[in-house]
């Protein structure tokens, strides 16, 4: 056992981080978990990382038993690691962080205390910060639907509509219900992310974390943001090409859309979509032309 195990007398968590060739940051963010006493099992889900990266995960896993490896899969897509990490695992709550969040200090073991008091919270999060300590566009938000996807884009938001993103206006002072978190951070009940599937496994990579916010509100469930704990997220780590991430995000979306609200047979979605394929297009040129 390692000098980093704390005592176990708090609630016990699993964390399931998803790797893809992160790079540096990956052990920052198992170093920040293993600092939570609440964190009983962290599950790392190598969904390709270089041999020398494989290599001390396994000689963390080795000399930390709270640390189980899972590789040898390849890459399997986001949502389905998630759930492969998940079934290893048989903590009470459950919670997916991405590799390239840091804790801060007691943002885990914070954030059970809160879930042990109020059953009702059905998914959770922290405030997730960008590297100067503001709040990341994408932490709290508004369910992704295609009128707000519109008023998002289109600007109609400084009108009064409703938009997507809230993280431009002033930050509550405690937990909040709101629609929608950032995948950087999700901490279920079990009974919560067993009984709505887990996460979908037909998105590869993005938009899983709107999905999962709408089957959970769609289920009854309540969704609450925390912003007195706090994660910081670096975002843009992993070495994956630009146009290939952009690609996912428009795919992610139109298969979102086809999901929940009809798919390119409802106007409206197919307006979105065709914006979406656009911006894409546009993304590509822009980032061929870059040679990224």
């Amino acid at each position: 056992m390692s000098d980093l195990t704390p005592p176990t007398d708090r609630p016990a968590c699993a964390v399931v981080i998803v790797s893809y060739h992160t790079g540096p940051c990956l052990m920052d963010c198992i170093r920040s978990v293993l600092g939570e006493a609440s964190a009983r099992e962290i599950v790392v889900v190598d969904n390709g990382n270089p041999e020398e990266t494989v290599e001390e995960l396994r000689a963390l896993a080795e000399r930390e038993e709270r640390v189980t490896l899972l590789t040898g899969h390849g890459n399997v897509g986001f949502g389905r690691a998630c759930n492969m990490g998940a079934r290893a695992t048989s903590s009470p709550y459950l919670l997916l962080l991405n590799p390239d969040s840091v804790l801060k200090p007691g943002a885990l073991d914070g954030a059970l205390a809160r879930l042990a008091e109020r059953p009702d919270i059905s998914l959770y999060t922290v405030r997730v910060e960008n590297p100067d300590g503001s709040e990341q566009r994408g932490c709290r938000r508004n369910l992704m639907t295609p009128w707000t996807c519109l008023v998002e884009v289109s600007g109609l938001y400084r009108l009064g509509f409703k938009r997507i993103n809230l993280h431009g206006t002033p930050s509550p002072d405690g937990l909040t219900e709101v629609e929608c978190i950032s995948g950087s951070f999700l901490l279920f009940p079990r009974r919560v992310f067993e009984k709505i599937g887990g996460m979908d496994e037909d998105y590869f990579l993005h938009m899983e974390d709107v999905d999962v916010c709408y089957r959970v509100r769609a289920s009854g469930g309540h969704i609450w943001f925390d912003p007195t704990l706090a994660a910081t997220h670096a975002q843009g780590t992993s070495d994956t090409t630009g146009i290939f991430i952009e690609k996912q995000k428009t795919l992610g979306g139109t298969l979102y859309f086809s999901k929940h609200f009809g798919g390119w047979k409802n106007p409206l979605v197919a307006l979105v979509n065709l914006a979406l394929w656009a911006r894409y297009a546009l993304i590509f040129i822009r980032l061929r032309a870059k040679n990224i």
